[in-house]
């Protein structure tokens, strides 16, 4: 007789159960947009005690928002085999504790964000996080195939952000980088809808490739990263940025053309896993061309 089954989440220590409902990986990416947003802010150095707040404050505030999010979408992750292992999925957190955490987290947060940095960072920190975590979970995801689009605007917001936490005003270089993001966003999370469509048609979620196939979800890919490197071509033209970044920006986007066409092409999972990974590489490494050549040139 076959010993019981243990769930991967019962498995975890309680603390690591906790910490995968701050999906820790996509907030050290809004993070890291933040950061680069607060350094892109000033000509100088960022002092330590903004830099620290900010940091610390988005990376709570964010962390409480993916908790709410995975209770929200508690029985949507139960179906889904990337998300299934959840421990808000399997039960093995209760949604009382995932309440009580999250407002534990976003209270802290806000704090430090009021503190360290200025109130009009905790605002918008807590508005952006908010709209994610109940305006696109709850209301656009499950209503619309434009969810990740329209929704896209919260996920968007880092930058800004780290931009105001250190000027206490919002620029038009700050809405520059959010309008990246933004365009960023469609092919960066259709390709990883694509190869994992049998998911999301368990799920019941209407994403575009389970409502519109296949074909259309590739041409949209395709003409998204189209107005993606014309976007990142707007902090040169602005004067914003020099070479290093407009070389780097033509060079990544390039790429990410290839990927898309190539898709476009002939279609496997495999290649949308790739362009899935090298989407989240592209946005970094364009990002950190953009703090290069605000230091260096």
């Amino acid at each position: 007789m076959s010993a019981p089954k243990i769930s991967t989440s019962a498995a975890m220590p309680r603390w690591r159960q906790y910490w995968v409902l701050t999906k820790p990986r996509v907030t050290q990416l809004a993070v890291f947009c933040a950061v680069i947003g607060m350094f892109l802010a000033t000509p100088g150095m960022v002092p330590y005690t903004i830099l620290f707040g900010g940091i610390v404050g988005i990376w709570l505030l964010a962390g409480a928002a993916f908790a709410v999010n995975c209770l929200i979408e508690q029985a949507v992750d139960a179906k889904m085999k990337r998300t299934s292992w959840r421990p808000s999925a399997t039960g093995e957190l209760a949604p009382f504790h995932i309440i009580v955490f999250s407002i534990i987290l976003g209270s802290l947060g806000m704090i430090i964000l009021w503190n360290f940095c200025n109130p009009l960072t905790m605002w918008l920190t807590l508005a952006t996080f908010v709209g994610y975590a109940v305006i696109y979970t709850w209301l656009l995801k499950p209503a619309t195939p434009q969810n990740i689009v329209i929704g896209g605007l919260s996920g968007a917001m880092p930058p800004a952000l780290g931009w105001a936490a250190v000027t206490n005003t919002l620029s038009a270089e700050a809405w520059l980088l959010v309008l990246i993001i933004f365009v960023w966003t469609p092919p960066h999370f259709w390709a990883l809808a694509l190869y994992r469509r049998d998911d999301y048609v368990q799920s019941g979620l209407p994403m575009l490739p389970v409502t519109h196939g296949e074909r259309f979800t590739l041409l949209n890919i395709l003409l998204y990263t189209l107005i993606l490197i014309a976007a990142t071509m707007l902090p040169y033209i602005y004067g914003m940025s020099g070479m290093i970044y407009i070389v780097s920006a033509i060079i990544l986007g390039l790429i990410f053309l290839g990927y898309a066409i190539a898709l476009f092409i002939s279609y496997s999972d495999a290649l949308a896993k790739k362009t899935f990974r090298f989407s989240i590489t592209y946005l970094s490494l364009l990002f950190a061309a953009l703090l290069i050549d605000h230091y260096f040139l």
